[in-house]
């Protein structure tokens, strides 16, 4: 990936302010379910749910309201506002983690979705004001690509931790300094000035949710780059909800290799966010996306394919060991390729999405497509539930959801 950018105060500090926020949601989450696994099995897989919901809901309650907020007010000052605040929720963390208190850690968990739904349209919106169109597609591939590294080190960061034990002097420190360091760097984003500062803040976030879905629809173009956009979470939340049972129950392996494959799909997204950004070639074009829904269809379908029939007799202690077994590296290449399909589909719909939005309202229009990401996410784990619930195999799962793609 090109690497001027990253050198530019005018996208570096807000590249980094993303990054840490992402790394330490996710080393925050994940240490909750290494706790919630560690402390209580018996309501265990119920905990993990409830705590994936908590992270969830701001983003379906929040997001529009942060919209509001960001063309009401100067981006840059918003963004260090809520990095601030972030500090005293980490705070609460540790405290959560000195006491082994899985409430107070949702509490903590909870603060950190808030403060990321109402950053979501911030980070989204502030790059068309900091940055030339041409740069966009560039930019949202280091933010996509960036943000999947960080929530996968955080992931790896939590279990390297928690295997020493639920040590709050191993994360007390170190949720503190990069909540500090991400302060930080949202204070050197430039300023940019407010867009719309007569705007009135709705009161109800439910009616403003609505209301900025709604003011979405007018626009067919950005309503259906809205939509393509969604399709990629919709389709992430779904494999990755299915991750956990695939790698246990279907190809043997322990706990430890989820991880690898989060690695890969994290690693393949970033890898597939610089093809889209290269291919983009610093053109808004959405060729891209209906590209990457083949993609995801076709690995998809092969997906289906190496899993069906699979059932694990032992379990693979050791990451070498579970790659030697039947059809997993075939897996993992799927995984890779629904990943790269993934990013083709993220990278342009967002630069499209930044261009084509009024300067005016452009916040509210990311608001508003952050709401139906949300409700794409929430809708893709429940039909996985409800599916499993019903008894469908996960290969069957995949193998709808990837025809389901070429209709797409």
């Amino acid at each position: 990936m090109h690497d001027s950018l990253m050198k530019t105060r005018k996208f570096a500090p807000l590249f980094w302010t993303q990054f840490l926020s992402a790394f330490n949601d996710n080393f925050l989450k994940q240490t909750l379910i290494f706790l919630i696994l560690a402390t209580m099995a018996s309501e265990g897989a119920a905990l993990v749910t409830l705590a994936g919901g908590i992270f969830i809901v701001p983003f379906l309650l929040l997001s529009a309201l942060g919209g509001e907020l960001a063309d009401k007010h100067d981006k840059a000052k918003m963004a260090e506002r809520l990095k601030f605040a972030e500090i005293g929720i980490a705070a609460i963390s540790v405290i959560g983690i000195a006491f082994s208190s899985i409430f107070v850690l949702m509490v903590a968990l909870f603060g950190f979705g808030v403060i990321s739904a109402l950053f979501g349209p911030i980070k989204y919106g502030i790059l068309p004001d900091l940055l030339e169109t041409k740069e966009l597609p560039k930019a949202n591939a280091w933010i996509e690509g960036g943000t999947f590294i960080a929530i996968l080190t955080g992931t790896i960061v939590a279990a390297l931790a928690f295997a020493e034990g639920d040590s709050v002097w191993i994360f007390g420190p170190m949720m503190m300094v990069l909540s500090v360091l991400c302060w930080l760097s949202a204070r050197m984003i430039p300023r940019t000035g407010a867009q719309a500062p007569s705007l009135v803040i709705h009161k109800n976030v439910l009616r403003s949710s609505l209301t900025l879905v709604k003011e979405l629809r007018e626009d067919t173009r950005v309503w259906r780059t809205a939509l393509m956009n969604c399709w990629f979470w919709f389709v992430g939340a779904f494999v990755m909800s299915m991750l956990p049972i695939m790698v246990s129950e279907i190809l043997g392996g322990s706990e430890l290799v989820v991880p690898a494959y989060l690695a890969i799909f994290a690693i393949s997204i970033a890898v597939g966010s610089a093809i889209a950004g290269w291919m983009s070639a610093g053109r808004v074009v959405l060729l891209p996306a209906p590209v990457g829904t083949a993609i995801i269809a076709l690995f998809g379908i092969d997906l289906a394919w190496n899993l069906w029939g699979l059932q694990s007799i032992t379990h693979a202690q050791t990451i070498s060991e579970f790659f030697a077994g039947q059809n997993t590296i075939r897996v993992a290449i799927d995984l890779a390729g629904m990943a790269i399909g993934g990013a083709f589909l993220a990278v342009p719909t967002f630069a499209a999405m930044q261009t084509w939005a009024d300067e005016k309202r452009r916040a509210r229009v990311i608001g508003g497509a952050n709401v139906l990401s949300a409700l794409f996410i929430t809708i893709g784990l429940a039909l996985v539930a409800g599916l499993q619930a019903v008894g469908m195999s996960v290969p069957m799962i995949i193998l709808g959801l990837s025809i389901i793609n070429i209709a797409v």
